[in-house]
């Protein structure tokens, strides 16, 4: 996940009602300029106050969320994996939505997180820290923990670290996507779901007539959790056609 998230937990003082409360932060001496817009703009922003409220490791729950709410992809007893999942708030909405965690009463799913990097537990899912989802080695292990099944639901909101420079953020991000697609396609059960982050560029088009050909139904969605200076967009894919084979 974007790696601006993964300093959530620095201490924050922010009201969250009608009137926002600008608070000016301090401790920025010696700080780079860029450092200190990215503290003010976390001190501005309501879902990162709202994140701790409600225990997510990041702000970016909130986008997941919200595409639940509007398009149900997560349910109780479905099999989730979530790509490139640190530091885990996608990975924590999952888990909750498909009950993974047995916290409801009802079907109870499977969720597993695969990163590069190692992070934290997350209760009811299986993490695999410090492994690439795109490696053979990675693969196998994932495919003996489930056990020959195969998946409704992937998940992927990688990015790559920003250049500033947008044509060389968007390429990486789309080497990042198509990944994550490839993947997808090897685990998903047919009538599966992709949801996948890209950033505005050049390629954007032809990624979704890529998606329309193994998906039924593709649509572009910017949730509402989405900064407005973010030319992220989200392509959720659903009805996995299914791989032909001969």
């Amino acid at each position: 996940m974007n790696s601006l998230c993964r300093n959530v937990s620095l201490t924050r003082s922010l009201h969250t009602g009608r009137v926002l409360l600008k608070e000016i932060p301090r401790n920025l001496k010696g700080k780079k300029h860029s450092s200190q817009l990215w503290l003010e703009r976390q001190l501005r922003d309501p879902y990162v106050e709202k994140a701790k409220q409600e225990k997510y490791r990041c702000r970016s729950a909130f986008k997941l969320l919200e595409i639940n709410e509007r398009f149900k992809i997560l349910n109780p007893g479905l099999t989730v994996v979530d790509c490139g999942a640190a530091p885990g708030s996608w990975t924590q909405v999952a888990t909750n939505l498909t009950n993974a965690n047995g916290k409801k009463e009802g079907p109870v799913g499977r969720v597993y997180a695969v990163d590069k990097l190692p992070f934290y537990p997350v209760e009811g899912a299986t993490v695999l820290g410090n492994m690439d989802f795109t490696n053979i080695k990675t693969q196998e292990t994932l495919n003996k923990l489930l056990q020959g099944d195969k998946v409704d639901v992937v998940l992927s909101d990688m990015a790559p670290n920003a250049s500033g420079i947008r044509e060389i953020d968007h390429d990486n991000i789309m080497l990042l996507a198509y990944a994550a697609l490839r993947f997808a396609l090897q685990i998903s059960k047919a009538q599966s779901t992709f949801v996948v982050k890209i950033w505005d560029g050049g390629k954007m088009q032809q990624f979704e007539q890529n998606l329309l050909k193994f998906y039924s139904s593709v649509r572009a969605i910017r949730p509402d959790a989405t900064r407005d200076e973010s030319t992220e967009t989200f392509f959720l894919a659903r009805r996995f056609k299914g791989l032909k084979t001969s």
